[in-house]
């Protein structure tokens, strides 16, 4: 007896029909690296500028110092330019043998395209790099806490639209009970144990509503960042705005430069001088990312987001996963909200979180619902963010509205597919009625 498997395929009867049959060509990659270098060509050769871009890679505290770089605008953007053209076409070649384009040769094709046109937009002005990219990661932190909660809750087969909902709760809440406890110590540790409480409690609504009563999970996330905004908004201008002094003046935690670790050249600015959120955030990807794929939870969550039938039969209880990782989820979510009044902002403001959670699941997505992916991915958006305010501040040409935008085209080809073939959770979205 012979047994057939997924992998076999009906055998065709000409040589042609089999090689047209096996060679599966995706020419997106290529074609959205021709339209950026085209995009490139214009931008840097036809519209070029003429002067120096100089980029600063030191501060002023820095142990070791580095060199000012100057780079010649015209030189740059013909280098950069030629460069993207020739990845451009080793792109081509990978997919033409019906190969996919590598990880490494994007990033330096996005890296390269980076490079030119920050050279490009800050012709004859100074960049600081470590401010830069220290701006990037601030932003970033709220959207990765909301990126990470978004990949367990879909891991475990709930849409959580709701991050929204999650990250404006914790940040309320945080700005509050901090401001109440008034201890520069016990206050913000306290705030940010009541922002996972909060994170918790609008999750909890999320999962009630969807597992137990199998409400669509989009809607009743759109009615639940309805309603946080709208109560945190009610509540801002009738208690927090008439007494700002008592329940609106948060401290913030304070920078913990990492001794030695701190004094690496842009890394040490970047990465180690930075609040003890910053840190939890570290600890939280690297965990979240074990435990996801290299423990027996991680396994019961995504067989449950994958396949619940199949984890039913084996003694897995379906709801109860996802309930309890769903509320794990908007845990994390909250602490993110923290950040933004503990560690960013200090003070609560109407709406503040300003559409982070939607940024947050756009990372989720085009992180492909892997935790260090969906990393990166916020990482990518708050540079974009706060690479607007730098060329605002430096009187760039361009409008700061187009760079406003940018994450948000950026959500869009990554969920029209042009970052590759995205596929979430099998059984992310549908409730799960025992049989």
């Amino acid at each position: 007896m012979t047994s057939t498997t997924a992998a076999q395929v009906p055998v065709p009867s000409t040589p042609r029909a089999a090689l047209e049959t096996a060679v599966v060509r995706n020419w997106k990659a290529p074609v959205a690296f021709g339209i950026f270098s085209v995009l490139a060509f214009l931008l840097l050769i036809v519209f070029g500028r003429t002067g120096t871009t100089t980029y600063r890679l030191s501060t002023e505290s820095d142990l070791i110092q580095l060199p000012v770089i100057p780079a010649d605008v015209q030189v740059v953007s013909i280098s950069i330019t030629v460069l993207m053209v020739a990845i451009t076409a080793v792109a081509f070649w990978f997919t033409w043998r019906a190969r996919r384009t590598p990880l490494w040769l994007v990033s330096i094709f996005a890296v390269l395209f980076v490079i030119g046109f920050l050279t490009w937009a800050a012709a004859g002005a100074l960049i600081p790099i470590p401010g830069l990219l220290v701006g990037a990661v601030g932003l970033s932190v709220p959207l990765i806490f909301g990126a990470l909660g978004g990949v367990i809750s879909e891991r475990v087969g709930v849409v959580n639209v709701a991050i929204e909902g999650q990250l404006l709760a914790g940040a309320f809440v945080s700005a509050v009970v901090a401001s109440v406890i008034k201890d520069a110590f016990f206050g913000p540790l306290l705030g940010l144990l009541a922002a996972v409480v909060a994170g918790v409690l609008v999750a909890f609504v999320l999962a009630a509503f969807s597992i137990k009563y199998f409400v669509d999970q989009v809607i009743v996330g759109v009615v639940l960042n309805v309603l946080v905004v709208g109560l945190t908004s009610f509540l801002f201008s009738k208690v927090l705005a008439p007494n700002a002094a008592l329940l609106n003046s948060p401290p913030r935690f304070p920078r913990l430069p990492i001794p030695l670790l701190s004094e690496i050249p842009i890394l040490g600015p970047v990465l180690f001088r930075q609040t003890i959120i910053v840190y939890i955030m570290y600890v939280a990807v690297a965990v979240v990312w074990f435990a996801l794929f290299k423990t027996r939870w991680g396994l019961r969550l995504r067989s449950v987001g994958e396949h619940p039938q199949a984890a039913d039969t084996v003694g897995i209880n379906v709801n109860s996963t996802r309930f309890w990782n769903v509320s794990l989820a908007g845990a994390i979510a909250g602490l993110g909200g923290a950040y933004f009044t503990l560690g960013s902002v200090g003070a609560f403001n109407k709406e503040m979180t300003a559409g982070a959670g939607f940024i947050a699941l756009a990372a989720v997505i085009f992180g492909r619902w892997d935790p260090i992916r969906a990393t990166m991915a916020a990482l990518l958006f708050g540079f974009a963010s706060n690479l607007q305010g730098v060329l605002s501040a430096i009187g760039s040409p361009v409008p700061s509205e187009f760079m406003l935008m940018l994450p948000y085209v950026v959500t869009i080809l990554a969920v029209a597919g042009f970052v590759g073939h995205v596929r979430g959770p099998a059984a992310s979205g549908k409730p799960y009625i025992k049989s």
